[in-house]
């Protein structure tokens, strides 16, 4: 579809947890004004509760919203052959081709911002493209996909949570709760949870440190 004069911004939530899928969120708009009047802002700035109020609103407001979910285990197949920055420079383009735009806002997961809209511009060729750092704290387009991001994320954690009918946290390694789920599911299981990203150092070193232990065990 072709939104003339439209722009689109581009976001991902869930890049480092251990646990739970990576969420890419494209939002379309003909005006970021409509979303700077909703009072949109980085994600990370927001409470649950008004990014759960602010989703349905951008949804209404936008031309179209594009939500790409990387399983744990899709994530796992991509990392043996892909860094993460490629990983998510790919869901990035697979987002932002879905509708013919303008402009591109994409906040920048390298540390290299031309390079990183350079392989965007390639893979998506026609908009003019701006990676930035922290682009979902400048451009309310950004702001926008960087909340629809996160809203699904939490409500995908959510349902894995009733799916393993126990607390899991919010995925992140920094979060003792999951830290806690995963080591006693390796503990009790001898490996690792559903949708758990194997790929990971953290989990590595779980699964090396239960090893260590079974052998002792004898």
């Amino acid at each position: 579809m072709d939104f003339e004069g439209s722009v689109c911004g581009v976001d991902e939530a869930g890049r480092g947890p251990v646990l739970g899928p990576l969420v890419v969120c494209a939002v379309y708009v003909s005006d970021e004004s409509v979303l700077a009047d909703l009072g949109v802002k980085d994600s990370k700035k927001l409470t649950p509760k008004k990014r759960e109020a602010l989703a349905p609103k951008i949804m209404g407001v936008a031309e179209a919203v594009e939500v790409i979910v990387l399983e744990a285990e899709g994530i796992d197949a991509r990392r043996k052959c892909q860094s993460l920055n490629d990983v998510e420079l790919d869901l990035f383009a697979e987002a932002t081709s879905r509708h013919k735009c303008q402009i591109i806002y994409a906040d920048c997961p390298d540390v290299n911002e031309t390079s990183f809209g350079r392989r965007l511009a390639d893979k998506v060729p026609g908009p003019q493209i701006v990676a930035r750092h922290k682009a979902d704290d400048t451009y309310p387009v950004v702001s926008a996909a960087s909340i629809v991001a996160k809203v699904t994320r939490d409500r995908l954690v959510r349902e894995i949570e009733e799916e393993f009918g126990c607390p899991i946290g919010s995925g992140y390694p920094s979060d003792p709760v999951t830290i806690a789920f995963i080591e006693n599911w390796i503990k009790e299981n001898g490996r690792p949870p559903k949708h758990t990203r194997t790929s990971w150092e953290t989990v590595r070193r779980m699964m090396s440190v239960a090893s260590v232990r079974r052998i002792t065990d004898w």
